[in-house]
């Protein structure tokens, strides 16, 4: 059975093999032992303290198949982005030209850097084996942690942001890094995404241009990328829209790929999921998959199941199910369809 719990540091050696294969652009899963080592051990103090308001916080998840041990998807939760530093992007605004006598009224398109999203929940790190990704498996490597969001609300921010990677080649080139980013600094898109994933986003963000971008300068193969998602990232993005993600207001700095922004209580996953009592017995055949979770915390659990659940029901999972979620007859858990 394929299921959900938080990173351990001895899950170390499988991480760092899905982070070798997650895309370019994933900048918060960077293939380093002792980066990746870091990211698990502050996940596991997060987890174990006490917290009563989005901090420094972060939430580390893996999805394992039990059977084997062997770890498909990976996901995590940054509690405040930009906590230690401020989380840059560029915002879409319109500007006016206007000239009363030669009667010229004209809206410009342009890029403003700015963090606006500090402080906001951010989703990150989400990878699923690519023979994984058009399957269950990839709603619940992301959506999981939406419904640990939904059990644990006061550890989390009004509003989730989420950067999806933005389009580039099959060469690693990204036409909009090329026509921004790289004149202020000699370095490639891979490169740049490299070394932020290595060291920070925001010390390379703090040398772009602090003056609007007129986007009608760009060359329209970088106007053309702005917004562009890369086919790799499509099931993340195209999961968060239906859970009520939007789109317009913000692009990433590096790649033009979309910035989606929420305000949690609209996200269906936390708005729609219901806590229901457990029964353990017979699962009837020909159900529904459901999103399940325990809703603890440190022995946090989420899997999909099939399930023959009427709602203001009490709901029937096999001895399987309820074994790898760690839940009795009697106790709740938190399920929402997939």
């Amino acid at each position: 059975m394929l299921v959900m719990r938080p990173a351990q540091t001895a899950d170390l050696q499988e991480v760092q093999r899905l982070a070798a294969d997650s895309p370019v652009g994933v900048t918060s899963l960077p293939d380093d032992a002792a980066v990746l080592k870091e990211k698990i051990l502050a996940s596991e103090a997060s987890f174990a303290a006490e917290v009563s308001f989005n901090g420094e916080e972060s939430y580390f998840f893996v999805v394992e198949d039990t059977a084997t041990g062997r770890l498909v998807g990976c996901s995590a939760i940054v509690a405040s982005a930009g906590f230690s530093e401020p989380f840059y992007s560029f915002r879409n605004e319109t500007f006016v030209h206007a000239s009363r006598e030669l009667k010229i009224h004209n809206k410009i398109h342009v890029l403003s850097l700015c963090h606006d999203l500090t402080g906001n929940s951010l989703l990150t790190s989400f990878y699923v084996e690519r023979d994984l990704v058009n399957t269950p498996v990839a709603e619940l490597n992301s959506r999981g942690r939406l419904l640990f969001m939904a059990s644990h609300p006061e550890r989390f921010a009004d509003a989730v942001v989420v950067e999806i990677v933005g389009y580039s080649d099959e060469h690693g080139e990204s036409a909009f890094w090329n026509a921004v980013g790289r004149n202020f600094f000699d370095l490639n898109y891979t490169e740049a995404e490299k070394l932020s994933g290595l060291k920070s986003r925001t010390f390379l963000a703090e040398l772009m241009p602090h003056y609007p971008i007129y986007v009608p300068l760009l060359p329209d193969e970088a106007q053309e990328a702005m917004g562009q998602v890369h086919p790799r990232a499509q099931i993340t993005f195209d999961i968060l829209m239906r859970e009520g993600f939007e789109t317009d207001n913000y692009i990433d700095i590096f790649d033009g790929g979309p910035t989606l922004h929420a305000r949690s209580s609209g996200i269906r996953s936390i708005a729609q999921s219901r806590l229901v009592p457990v029964r353990i017995g017979e699962v009837t055949k020909g159900t529904r998959s459901y999103l399940v979770t325990n809703g603890q915390l440190q022995d946090f659990r989420a899997i999909v199941a099939e399930l023959d659940w009427v709602p203001g029901k009490p709901v029937t999972l096999s001895l399987e199910a309820a074994d790898a979620l760690g839940v009795g007859e009697g106790a709740s858990v938190r399920l929402i369809a997939v």
